[in-house]
């Protein structure tokens, strides 16, 4: 059963953490700033949130950075919006699965592109 609740509460989390990312009005965090994976622990004291950005790895490492920052503000309005008896301790980590799968679909694209330049020379 309390994998149950732990699982409803780390998906509430990873909702109202995006809606907070965007309303963040710091510069050095990314618009394009995407939740990949967040690990709650069992006693719900820590979230380790996986964040990555559509820019790259350096504008990732750039927001990781101004989140830490923001922890605080950020874990204030999460424990607002949710009401949880005990608000998790953050901690951001950079994940840069987002940049690598626009490689792998960049790559795809051009074998696709010059599978087709060569049926079509056939």
């Amino acid at each position: 059963m309390a994998g149950f609740k732990i699982n409803r509460v780390t998906s509430d989390i990873k909702l109202a953490l995006s809606d907070i990312l965007r309303e963040v009005k710091d510069p050095r965090i990314s618009k394009l700033l995407s939740i990949v994976k967040l690990d709650v622990s069992g006693d719900m004291s820590y979230a380790k949130v996986y964040v990555s950005a559509i820019e790259g790895k350096d504008k990732t490492e750039e927001s990781v950075k101004a989140l830490k920052g923001a922890a605080g503000f950020i874990r204030r309005e999460l424990g607002a919006r949710l009401k949880l008896r005990k608000v998790p301790e953050l901690r951001f980590v950079a994940d840069n699965s987002i940049e690598f799968s626009a490689n792998i679909s960049a790559i795809v694209n051009t074998f696709e592109n010059t599978e087709e330049d060569n049926t079509n020379e056939q």
